[in-house]
């Protein structure tokens, strides 16, 4: 199983490679990235942190802080309503706009609501993030872990242009639940021939349910072939 944090290392993970309560746990972070057309993540599997992603993690986690306090500090304005939230360095907007759905006087029943009229991209309380760019990612993530993957291909606007990416990775996220058809399944398959792709999956589980990544044997063997169990 990977475990792979937004934009940060997970902290109880010692190693590359670890093994809890007999199941194999393999340490990576999701990193997101600036490229000229969109943002994606890129997924990096078998992680040992060096200095440099370190802080990088940490400049993150500060803008991620900051971000939390000015998008609060707009919804309060705009709903006239004081939200009790706890902030710190892992306090996204999905806290957020769950913070304003569980306020009794802020009329709001559904967090894609709270997103669609308000922290939504060109939203009235949307603040954008200071990520790296595309080649820094790559390079921050190279020195650092086993492997790199293209992170869901299909959530982005563009995925044609998220896949022209994978030039420069080791791998694409195959599976992932979309919860609608919309793989393009011959642009995934071009890309994976055309750039000499392994293949990975995730569930992007959140919270205690873990989901199946549909990673097949021989898949997930030529992933375990190159993650180094050992920093």
């Amino acid at each position: 199983m990977g475990v792979t944090d937004h934009d940060r290392p997970h902290p109880d993970l010692e190693a590359p490679v670890v093994e809890r309560d007999g199941v194999t746990i393999v340490h990576g972070i999701e990193l997101r990235v600036e490229t000229p057309s969109q943002r994606i993540d890129l997924l990096g599997y078998g992680l040992d942190p060096t200095p440099e992603l370190r802080a990088e993690t940490e400049r993150l986690a500060r803008n991620r802080r900051e971000r939390a306090h000015e998008i609060v500090a707009c919804l309060e304005a705009e709903l006239g309503i004081d939200l009790d939230l706890g902030i710190d360095g892992r306090t996204g907007r999905p806290h957020i706009a769950r913070a304003v759905v569980e306020h009794p006087e802020a009329d709001y029943q559904t967090v894609e609501r709270v997103f669609q009229d308000l922290i939504g991209t060109d939203r009235p309380c949307f603040v954008p993030r200071a990520i790296p760019d595309f080649d820094r990612g790559v390079e921050l993530l190279s020195g650092a872990a086993d492997l790199l993957s293209l992170a869901h291909p299909f959530r982005y606007a563009d995925p044609a242009a998220a896949l022209a990416r994978c030039s420069r990775l080791d791998a694409v996220e195959r599976y992932y639940p979309y919860g609608a058809d919309v793989v393009d399944q011959p642009l995934l398959e071009s890309a994976i021939e055309d750039h000499g792709l392994l293949v990975t999956g995730g569930s992007d589980a959140h919270g205690t349910e873990i989901g199946a990544a549909g990673l097949d044997r021989a898949d997930y063997e030529s992933i375990a072939a190159r993650i180094s169990p050992e920093p």
